[in-house]
């Protein structure tokens, strides 16, 4: 099922009256239950495709249409309704609220929703334990190395049951330890509960886990290459 369709979508950037084209009429469509990769060079376009797919940022022009509902013509406190029920966040800082716990962070969003006290502590001890933090819940996220901390935010991005999780280089500042578990993590939620990853990153091992990769220069599609059986062959090696 069709979850995601973007079309025609362009961005520019005006500073200083010099406009910077970083998307030139890219079209794009996700399927349910993809676990894929967007790569391509530092100044492609990555970061801000996937910014406007989760309605962080506004297109120049274009239209993204996220289960049936383009979000371009969303009222800011619409979008931000939308967002908070069907989209998931995972940045390359954390994005972490240090003044609360693990378990707090997690909860936040669900909190936002009104969710019951009983509903968030459920949630949030199943999601920790999913991503291996089960023990971890009243620790503050200083507390945690990089790796845990990124583990907790992929945990709060699930939290509200998400269609799909947007991931902007979540392994940028992880060891290899680290980065393999969170993948294997993220492999299981994608293939156990359908949800859908897109992630935006210049990492090999992220791409050479992906069913799909999607590679971007100077704002372009210029190529898409679907494939099941991507992350089975552990010969392919993809340059990103």
């Amino acid at each position: 099922m069709k979850i995601i369709e973007i079309k025609n979508l362009h961005k520019v950037y005006t500073d200083n009256s010099v406009s910077v084209n970083a998307l030139n009429g890219i079209n794009l469509e996700f399927e349910e239950g993809e676990f894929s990769a967007i790569v391509g060079p530092s100044g492609s376009g990555k970061t801000t495709l996937l910014n406007i797919i989760g309605g962080l940022d506004d297109a120049t022009k274009g239209t993204v249409t996220i289960d049936k509902v383009e979000i371009n013509q969303l009222s800011p406190r619409k979008l931000t309704d939308f967002r908070m029920k069907n989209i998931g966040f995972v940045f390359q800082a954390y994005n972490l609220i240090p003044v609360l716990t693990v378990g707090e962070n997690v909860e936040f969003i669900m909190h936002l929703q009104g969710a019951g006290k009983k509903e968030r502590e459920a949630r949030t001890q199943e999601l920790l334990q999913a991503v291996g933090l089960g023990e971890m819940t009243d620790r503050r996220p200083s507390k945690l190395s990089g790796g845990q901390q990124q583990r907790v935010a992929v945990a709060r991005a699930l939290a509200s049951k998400p269609k799909f999780v947007l991931a902007d280089e979540p392994t940028a500042n992880l060891d290899s330890k680290s980065t393999e578990n969170l993948l294997d993590i993220m492999e299981k939620l994608n293939k156990e509960e359908r949800i859908t990853f897109i992630f935006s990153t210049h990492d090999a091992r992220v791409v050479n886990k992906a069913r799909r990769v999607i590679t971007l220069e100077d704002g372009k599609i210029v190529s898409d290459i679907k494939n099941s059986n991507l992350n089975g062959d552990k010969k392919n090696s993809y340059s990103v």
